[in-house]
């Protein structure tokens, strides 16, 4: 039996006012800015390479709409086929892909955050793997219930190209968890907004990272800053 390999791609979503003005995020919508649509544009652009079969998404607006602009943009490239039988490509929200929950930390400010819990924000600078927040997911929480979905789902569809949009705070636990990348991970994994990596799945060696934080598509919004 042939051992077919599945294209796992991870994105993270576009730029929103909170990324830009240093306040933290967890599940309050803050939706894409103007740059974090341009950025969502770019990235579909980018994504034309890849034929994505399944496309996932955090329910949370800055991933939904990130989803949408990839969404239009390979299903314009489908269209181009004249191909009947090729069905219109739909986001799939799926809440275990949301963001982190942080409590009544979500959408406050980091130098408000430092202030008022001082050594909390130190361990979240540090050692966020250790970070317990009252009413807040810790980072094992997001990796359990993220590992637990994607080999779901590679399962679900092996031998398909799935994209799933999520953040920042989720696919640096996921990433790790799939890879077996000890603690501490959190600080030693990049992901820029509006970037994607590129990982391979089959039964015999499971998950391999192929490429990670492919941004190249945003050079042009840094070339119209300067």
């Amino acid at each position: 039996m042939r051992n077919s390999k599945t294209t796992i791609i991870l994105i993270r979503h576009g730029e929103t006012v909170a990324n830009k003005e240093g306040i933290f995020r967890g599940r309050a919508d803050f939706p894409l800015n103007e740059n974090g649509r341009k950025q969502a544009k770019l990235l579909a652009e980018d994504l034309k390479r890849f034929k994505i079969d399944i496309l996932i998404t955090s329910p949370l607006s800055r991933s939904v709409d990130t989803a949408r602009a990839i969404a239009d943009i390979q299903n314009q490239n489908s269209a181009r086929y004249n191909d009947e039988e090729l069905s219109l490509l739909t986001p799939q929200v799926d809440d275990r892909f949301t963001n982190i929950s942080l409590g009544k930390w979500g959408g406050t400010p980091h130098s408000e955050i430092s202030e008022k819990f001082p050594q909390q924000y130190h361990r979240w600078l540090t050692e966020p793997e250790k970070l317990v927040i009252p009413g807040a997911e810790t980072l094992d929480n997001v990796m359990n219930r993220t590992v637990a979905a994607l080999t779901e789902i590679v399962q679900q569809y092996q031998g398909k190209t799935i994209a799933i949009i999520s953040h920042r705070a989720v696919l640096k636990p996921l990433i790790a968890g799939i890879l077996g990348i000890r603690k501490p991970y959190f600080w030693k994994i990049h992901l820029d907004t509006a970037s994607y990596s590129i990982l391979n799945y089959d039964s015999q060696n499971g998950f391999c990272l192929y490429q990670h934080n492919l941004n190249r598509h945003l050079a042009i919004l840094t070339e119209e800053k300067i």
